[in-house]
């Protein structure tokens, strides 16, 4: 019955008097046959019929384009419609010519924007590229075209932008320069967007995050590189606590720790805001420096500051391995990997550190040689417990229980002791471990 109503509707129409009319005249070539088919596929896009809207909808594209802003958005519905049904290249290309000719006849509706429109269709071209480069390479100058006009895009907008700028960096169609820069001028964008307070901020601190995850996985950043455009950056923004954060974590995540940039931005966060993230970049830096005492300062620093659990943790192991393999003060290094484990209980590069502690401290335990053989025992239950509690250091833990089973007293040596295979044995001092007597084959 709408389809009825809708053409009696349009034999009415044709009853008004019409006079010569151009393309570019709002109702077109023919203002009843305009106002028909528009009344026709309205009628149809509103029941989602967008097939049946295709025909009439296709005519009012193409003989009354200046008609309504409509022709345009319900045209991008519809065409991205057939495209998904049908996967014909002839829609894509429609859907190309939907956003050029609405920028092109719309250009004086206060409701279009040149710039929105042009990063749609850079989203699209993007879409449906399928590995066209050329393509790509137009839709990363159509979006970054709409990112300079506007400068208040969607996340999702930014997200592909950058998606796009990978892939063609990655082609060589894109300087790594150009690369990195645009990624400090997004992360900047998204930030500004974020703090705004604005419905929809929280997206952008979604899209930073993947705009960083993006830029990591890239590979493109280099040390040097990364350098050269941050210590710029730096220089820029000295006084700024957030960019110095970004700076920071950047060069953090590209392992980029021995920069003297790191040094320097490490410092300033911490005199800024003597966070225990500030206390353990500073931390890191002395070590590399070889300064352990002014490392270990700053570790226990962020050990002292951090509410989070696993930072922690991972704070007090890396105390532990600098005692262990630095210091070689063992019982110190069994201190602060207890400490890890208190954190963080499935921790099993502690139990490793425990393990390597007991057995590099064989030799200065008390005792003959029978006795000392023994802390081998107790070594060896770390390596099994580090393995049964973290599964990722089950490798290395059983090359330690490799490497060090061959250090167990012999039966002949506990037979003299009434010790049998199975038997508990306390091994005492700082050890101070009960264990399980076994022998080396």
């Amino acid at each position: 019955m709408k389809k009825i109503a809708v053409l009696a509707l349009g034999m009415c129409l044709f009853t008004i008097g019409t006079k010569a009319q151009t393309l570019e005249s709002k109702f077109g070539l023919d203002s009843a046959n305009t106002i028909l088919n528009a009344s026709l596929y309205t009628e149809y896009f509103k029941q989602k019929n967008y097939e049946e809207a295709l025909a009439p909808w296709r005519y009012v594209f193409l003989n009354a384009p200046a008609f309504q802003l409509n022709t345009y958005v319900r045209g991008e519905v519809i065409m991205e419609y057939m495209i998904r049904k049908t996967k014909k290249k002839e829609y894509v290309d429609t859907l190309m010519m939907v956003f050029d000719r609405r920028n092109q006849y719309m250009k004086n509706n206060p409701n279009n924007k040149e710039g929105i429109v042009l990063g749609k269709k850079g989203m699209a071209q993007f879409k449906y590229a399928n590995g066209d480069i050329n393509m790509i390479k137009d839709a990363f100058h159509n979006m970054m075209k709409s990112y300079e006009l506007e400068k208040d895009v969607p996340p999702m907008q930014v997200h592909m932008t950058f998606q796009v700028a990978c892939a063609l960096a990655k082609e060589n169609q894109l300087t790594k320069d150009d690369f990195i820069n645009l990624y400090i001028d997004f992360a900047d964008f998204v930030d500004k967007q974020a703090s705004s307070g604005e419905k929809g901020c929280d997206d952008y601190l979604v899209c930073k995050a993947n705009l960083e995850a993006m830029f990591i996985d890239s590979g493109l950043a280099d040390c040097m590189t990364l350098n050269d455009l941050l210590v710029k950056k730096y220089e820029a923004n000295k006084d700024s606590l957030s960019v110095l954060k970004d700076i920071y974590k950047l060069l953090k995540k590209q392992d980029c720790t021995d920069l003297p940039l790191y040094a320097t931005i490490a410092e300033s966060i911490y005199h800024k805001e003597p966070s225990a993230e500030a206390a353990y970049g500073l931390a890191i830096m002395f070590y590399r420096k070889n300064d352990i005492p002014k490392f270990e300062q700053y570790l226990k620093e962020a050990i002292d500051k951090t509410d989070n659990e696993t930072d922690r943790a991972d704070y007090n192991l890396n105390l532990a391995q600098v005692h262990l393999s630095t210091k070689r003060d063992y019982q110190q290094a069994k201190k602060y990997a207890l400490a890890a484990l208190k954190s963080n209980p499935n921790l099993g590069q502690a139990y490793l550190t425990i393990g390597l502690a007991y057995a590099s401290a064989s030799n200065s335990y008390e005792g003959d040689e029978f006795e000392k053989r023994t802390v081998f025992w107790a070594a060896v239950d770390k390596f099994t417990k580090a393995k049964q509690v973290d599964p990722s250091v089950a490798e290395k833990a059983n090359e330690f229980i490799s490497k060090y089973s061959v250090y167990f007293p012999s039966k002949e040596d506990a037979f003299f002791r009434s010790i049998t295979s199975g038997a508990t044995v306390k091994v005492g001092g700082w050890i101070n471990e009960t264990t399980t007597a076994r022998f080396k084959e």
